[in-house]
């Protein structure tokens, strides 16, 4: 059964939110081995009274599977050309913003200057555009990085199996990609042309990712764009699936909300400090063994609060420039995919971590 098939058994799952009891929150919170209905229940509205024994929970669980460890890594950016006009993206391609792609000097440039952090992995990101950053570049930006980093993982357009095997071959460990939404209407809304309008091939390209031999699969859905407890419970059942499905690919979940852009976008619903700290505390308990990400787009006091609750990766020095960390770069007037909150650099992040009593991870392969 593909995952869009066990999805649509769930479509109709926002009403449920408002009917759960009290006493199916408890149960979801002990239960041995999670079920999608111990997962609808902690994301609940009665679940929003028991946020504290929710938090011991969460922590209870992320100790015992990760440690106090948090892996850190940054993004790099090859390119903003895009072929899509997703609505919510300051890289639309509806946006007349500057648009620029690294050559192949300056990937080792950027390379040098994030290698010198000491961080070993990185995640590549490019503009969805295929004409301007075919796998061709990819795979030689790839064996550049490959020099500095341990692992690198790409966050760029969906592909099919054989393709993610030659990224692979190339030396990429790890694929990044987000749904953004679940819901097959709202995605078609927010997403009016381009190639990542097609819904089922976006949804399976994690599945193809790990088929293909990928280390770690790592899914998100983009908060803002619906409901964010509709999401949150669709996005839990995908990194299930995935796991359930490939047992030795480390599946992760990303989590974040939606940012100022360029472009005009409203986010369709508010997402809260308290809803998101609820949403990653249900997946940890839900996932006790999935790695769940933060990112820079959120303030760094926040960061610091969510880490306790079942947060095991979080970036660090990140830019969402198109090789962002040379000044030659913004000085183009190069609009950023959309604005990071938390600006530490790498040393600050291992500072706080090691503060809070956590080791800060810069290798955690060979």
């Amino acid at each position: 059964m593909s995952f869009y098939e066990a999805l649509s058994r769930y479509k109709g799952i926002t009403g449920a939110f408002g009917a759960m009891s009290a006493d199916s929150v408890g149960k979801a919170l002990f239960a041995s081995v999670p079920c999608a209905d111990d997962l609808a229940a902690l994301l609940s509205s009665a679940a929003s009274s028991r946020l504290e024994e929710m938090a011991a929970r969460s922590h209870e669980i992320t100790l015992r599977h990760f440690g106090r460890t948090i892996q850190l890594y940054t993004p790099l950016y090859l390119s903003n050309y895009c072929e899509n006009r997703c609505a919510y993206c300051g890289f639309n391609s509806a946006n007349k913003i500057p648009r620029k792609k690294l050559t192949l000097e300056e990937v080792e440039k950027e390379a040098r200057f994030i290698g010198a952090t000491g961080l070993k992995h990185i995640l590549v990101l490019t503009g969805e555009s295929r004409a301007m950053s075919p796998l061709s570049y990819i795979k030689e930006s790839i064996s550049i990085l490959k020099k500095y980093f341990s692992s690198v993982s790409v966050e760029i357009y969906a592909l099919n199996e054989t393709e993610y095997r030659e990224l692979i071959s190339a030396g990429v460990d790890g694929l990044t990609i987000y749904q953004e939404t679940y819901d097959e209407e709202v995605y078609d809304k927010v997403h009016p042309a381009g190639p990542k309008r097609d819904y089922r091939f976006r949804l399976d390209a994690p599945a193809r990712g790990a088929a293909a031999g990928m280390r770690n699969v790592n899914i998100g859905t983009l908060l803002g764009l619906n409901d964010w407890r509709a999401e949150a419970f669709w996005l839990g059942l995908h990194a299930k699936y995935l796991q359930d499905r490939f047992p030795d690919v480390d599946i992760g979940v990303s989590l974040p909300r939606l940012k100022p852009h360029a472009g005009a976008f409203t986010p369709a619903c508010e997402v809260g400090d308290k809803a998101l700290a609820q949403v990653i505390m249900a997946l940890r308990i839900f996932l006790p063994r999935a790695g769940i990400s933060l990112s820079t787009r959120e303030a760094p006091k926040l960061r610091e609060n969510l880490i306790p609750l079942g947060i095991t990766r979080m970036s660090a020095g990140s830019s969402t420039y198109v090789g962002g960390r040379t000044a030659s770069i913004k000085s183009a007037g190069e609009e950023p995919q959309f604005e990071i909150s938390d600006k530490r650099d790498v040393a600050e992040m291992m500072a706080v971590l090691e503060k809070r009593g956590y080791q800060p991870v810069l290798k955690d392969w060979f």
